[in-house]
């Protein structure tokens, strides 16, 4: 599994790129590999819309499960990746490139300090 050192991750295994004051969010190789197969891709959230770390902000469907993103950081939606209603399976493909979700400005980019680094994602614990 890739697990890029220069992100960030939370323990649902949402990934977050800081650029500056914004953020790129999408979900990681190992939660793709878990759900296997996506077919469908709904981010419940607008361009504009503010949401809060922890709430829904997308959801990923494969042909095994379905599955809620949550925002790793609070902050505005600035860029939805609109793609991903064409080919979700890119989430499979490239989950750290073009699979990304939302792009935001981060409000309160002290919760970042909440969030793993790769070492941190890689160590845990993982039902096998």
């Amino acid at each position: 599994m890739k697990t890029p050192a220069d992100l960030k991750y939370t323990k649902n295994d949402e990934w977050v790129r800081v650029e500056g004051d914004d953020a790129v969010i999408g979900i990681t190789d190992y939660a793709q590999d878990q759900l296997s197969d996506i077919v469908f891709v709904e981010i419940v959230a607008f361009e504009g819309d503010s949401l809060d770390q922890g709430e829904t902000c997308a959801v990923v469907e494969s042909v095994k499960a379905a599955a809620d993103v949550y925002m790793p950081v609070s902050g505005e939606i600035i860029a939805i990746n609109e793609a991903l209603a064409d080919s979700p399976e890119l989430i499979n493909e490239d989950p750290f490139g073009e699979a990304w979700l939302l792009k935001i400005k981060m409000s309160k980019s002290e919760e970042l300090d909440d969030l793993l680094d790769a070492e941190g994602y890689k160590s845990l614990e993982r039902d096998h």
